[in-house]
């Protein structure tokens, strides 16, 4: 069973509010609803899907997928999939 992170395992600080009905688990799959970065759900649950996805066994790994969002995730990929696919291909980077 993958990891699951909560919100107080977070190193960065987010918004925890949301736009009615703007809920990133509709589909169950990232997709492409447009990610918001700077949200605490939004991030959490991707964070949470692709340690389900990928068989993450460990809070560290998570850990790098937020920090890989925050501080390296380029402006221009705003889709949950295009994320996803950008941490996929950036993985060994940082």
């Amino acid at each position: 069973m993958a990891i699951q992170i909560n919100a107080s395992d977070l190193q960065y600080t987010y918004s925890k509010t949301a736009i009615p009905g703007d809920d990133p688990k509709i589909s169950g799959e990232p997709d492409s609803t447009l990610f918001n970065r700077n949200e605490l759900y939004e991030v959490r649950y991707l964070i949470n899907k692709l340690a389900e996805l990928w068989g993450f066994k460990d809070k560290s790994s998570c850990l790098k997928i937020e920090t890989m969002i925050k501080k390296h995730l380029p402006s221009e990929i705003r889709s949950q999939s295009n994320v996803k696919q950008w941490i996929q291909n950036n993985w060994k980077l940082y």
